[in-house]
């Protein structure tokens, strides 16, 4: 569904912050994106969305396929109307406006009134909070509400795919449950799902595969049950001190070292960054 290729991606005169970034979305399940603060995960989506040009970025090469089509450089509206819908990091919601307001906004690309209406009920049922609140001001909303929010406005549109970028960010942990409850309910649902996350653990909880985002290059990828077992991933993600492991790097019984971060080139690579 959605195919990308050798993505660069710059800033002006800028060094590229992509460098031949590439990844694949099925047509359904879901795909994480990994990686820390400045790896190029918010670019990328911004490439996708073709946002990018209002943050004063271009992509210099490659390829974005969405449903068999180049879409670089679309314009973001046109983007949307093909069916490709994000929901941007920090919620963004409409906050003068209220909760059915907001899901009106999200639903201005669907024309038929029935349609808009069983989505919205849709909404209401995934997220009762939000019925609760429909005629609330966004911007009064807390921080888990107004990601609610955030969500039910793109699903509105009634997208093909579905950017979710950092959804969990500055949630609390019950929250981020929440969250990854969802992503897998708008998965079964059948609406393919792109999630970028710095939370490894909920996103490899929820994803069926995953790609893991290093200064601007695809460093690991493969099925997320995999990478969530991985020892690079365990060590920099998801917090585990694998030093007690038989044949660690301190020298197991055999007198061996374990191949991880120390034989591993991309795992020395983000060690580097991950302290």
């Amino acid at each position: 569904m959605l195919d990308i290729e050798g993505l660069v991606v710059r800033y002006g005169a800028r060094e590229p912050v992509l460098h031949g970034a590439g990844l694949e979305v099925a047509e359904s399940g879901v795909v994480a994106l990994l990686g820390a603060n400045g790896a190029g995960k918010t670019s990328l989506m911004r490439a996708v969305s073709g946002t990018l040009p209002l943050h004063g970025g271009s992509v210099a090469a490659g390829s974005i396929r969405f449903l068999g089509e180049d879409i670089a450089g679309s314009d973001p509206a046109a983007v949307v109307a093909g069916g490709l819908v994000q929901a941007p990091e920090g919620r963004h919601v409409f906050g003068a406006l209220t909760v059915d307001e907001n899901l009106d906004a999200g639903a201005i690309t669907v024309k038929s009134r029935e349609a808009r209406t069983r989505t919205r009920r849709q909404m209401f049922e995934m997220f009762p909070r939000l019925a609760e609140r429909r005629r609330q001001r966004a911007g009064t909303l807390s921080g888990g509400e107004q990601q609610m929010l955030a969500i039910a406005r793109a699903l509105m549109s009634q997208p093909k795919l579905l950017l979710l970028d950092e959804p969990s960010l500055g949630l609390a942990p019950l929250l981020v449950k929440q969250i990854g409850e969802t992503v897998r309910e708008i998965s079964r649902e059948g609406v393919p799902v792109l999630l970028v996350e710095q939370n490894a653990a909920m996103a490899l909880s929820v994803a069926h595969r995953a790609y893991v985002l290093e200064l601007g290059r695809v460093v690991l990828s493969g099925p997320a049950d995999e990478l969530a077992h991985s020892d690079e991933v365990r060590r920099l993600y998801l917090g585990e001190d694998l030093a007690g492991d038989a044949g660690d790097a301190a020298g197991g019984p055999d007198g061996k070292h374990r191949e991880g971060v120390r034989g591993n080139p991309a795992a020395r690579r983000l060690a580097r960054w991950a302290g």
